[in-house]
């Protein structure tokens, strides 16, 4: 009678486990919601916001800088199936700053080509826009990354492969968000 007992509260303790990593701490985060991306980790810099590089459009997703004392643009999660209304980890959403460009854009987060100096991938925004998942990165929820896949055009190139876990490059002091190098962790804080 111990062992099945045992047993039993073994597997709930998986499932709770499991539960627990699909959720968001406090409460889920849902579809059409608006949430402010801020980093995981205190003091390294603000939320996600739209910024220019090299002085054009189309915008790139970019990070405050902590000195900049302005909070971000909030983001919009849209699940691939309309019927969710809770994400997941590992949903497929599309992105989208909740903000209007000045570029007269959309401002649907998709992933650029890469670039051949840095040889990473921009987020930009104006395009059709990408699915990306969320993924927690501690046991307990709080810090998450972003993983981006492109659209898959060429049937034999499409693959796993071309996805890549979201981190942040900074050039001449603006953050850029970039897939393919060291990953970023992020919190999610509904606006308000």
């Amino acid at each position: 009678m111990l062992r099945l007992i045992g047993s039993l509260s073994f597997i709930w303790l998986l499932m709770a486990t499991s539960t627990m990593a699909q959720t968001w701490p406090g409460e889920p985060l849902r579809s059409g919601v608006e949430y402010l991306a801020d980093p995981a980790v205190a003091d390294v810099a603000g939320s996600l916001t739209l910024v220019a590089r090299n002085g054009s459009c189309p915008f790139y997703v970019g990070q405050e800088s902590a000195r900049s004392g302005r909070p971000g643009i909030p983001v919009i999660f849209t699940p691939r199936n309309p019927q969710e209304t809770i994400i997941t980890e590992s949903t497929e959403v599309t992105v989208t700053f909740s903000g209007v460009s000045t570029c007269v854009r959309n401002t649907a987060w998709t992933i650029g080509g890469e670039d051949p100096q840095t040889r990473r991938r921009f987020v930009v925004t104006g395009a059709e826009p990408s699915y990306f998942q969320i993924n927690s990165r501690n046991q307990l929820g709080g810090s998450y990354t972003f993983q981006g896949c492109p659209q898959c055009v060429d049937e034999p190139d499409c693959g796993r492969a071309t996805c890549g876990t979201a981190g942040i490059l900074i050039q001449n002091g603006t953050r850029f968000l970039v897939l393919d190098g060291p990953e970023f962790t992020f919190m999610f804080v509904r606006a308000s």
